[in-house]
């Protein structure tokens, strides 16, 4: 196999258990920004896809993968997702390429069969604890949502994650018939950095971490 430039400067990337490049965290995370003004560039589906493809990867409590994508793109679906958005949200979710509307499936268990065929019993606890059954697709899918931005960053795409829409309306528009819940949307495609404001603090280690 060809020896690459980054590899050259970055020797460490040949070992077989590696960190990743650091310009691949400066994209992901040190560069990365919340983006509210998108440039006009398409997204293909193929690229949604591989986003998908990648985000289901991550780990989920005893697999369940309980998260579901709806991607809002054509200008028929964007017109039926305005009028549910707060105001303030409407302008960055009309002019981004794709909006992510992130669900959230309490009947997850269907699938366990496929996902955890060793989990015997969850589909009969679940029925019978419906409040669990949600806390556990929720948290769940608080991480698989993280995941999705992990991915379209690392694959050159912008986030704009953000609450501020009527989740109902949003259930009743994109997944009637469903269990699914709508968590929260993200909008897409490649930014337009112009007037953006600095990056907001962050906590230390000191005051978020403790080491025991």
């Amino acid at each position: 196999m060809p020896v690459s430039p980054s590899h050259l400067a970055e020797p460490y990337l040949s070992e077989p258990a590696h960190a990743v490049a650091d310009a691949a965290l400066e994209t992901i995370f040190r560069d990365a920004r919340t983006l509210r003004k998108w440039q006009d560039r398409p997204i293909a589906p193929a690229l949604l896809m591989a986003i998908y493809d990648l985000a289901r990867l991550g780990p989920t409590e005893t697999n369940i993968s309980p998260a579901r994508f709806c991607f809002v793109q054509s200008k028929e679906a964007k017109a039926r997702l305005e009028p549910l958005l707060d105001e303030g949200n409407r302008v960055q979710t009309m002019t981004a390429p794709v909006t992510a509307i992130i669900g959230y499936d309490p009947d997850f268990a269907r699938y366990q069969p496929k996902l955890a065929p060793r989990a015997t019993t969850m589909a009969a606890k679940m029925a019978a604890d419906p409040g669990r059954a949600r806390l556990m697709a929720m948290r769940s899918t608080g991480l698989e949502g993280g995941y999705f931005m992990i991915a379209a960053r690392a694959l050159g795409l912008d986030c704009g994650p953000m609450s501020g829409f009527d989740s109902e309306g949003v259930d009743r528009e994109f997944f009637a018939g469903t269990s699914i819940k709508s968590y929260f949307l993200c909008n897409l495609g490649y930014g337009d950095r112009e007037g953006l404001r600095p990056r907001a603090a962050r906590l230390d280690f000191d005051e978020a971490c403790k080491i025991l």
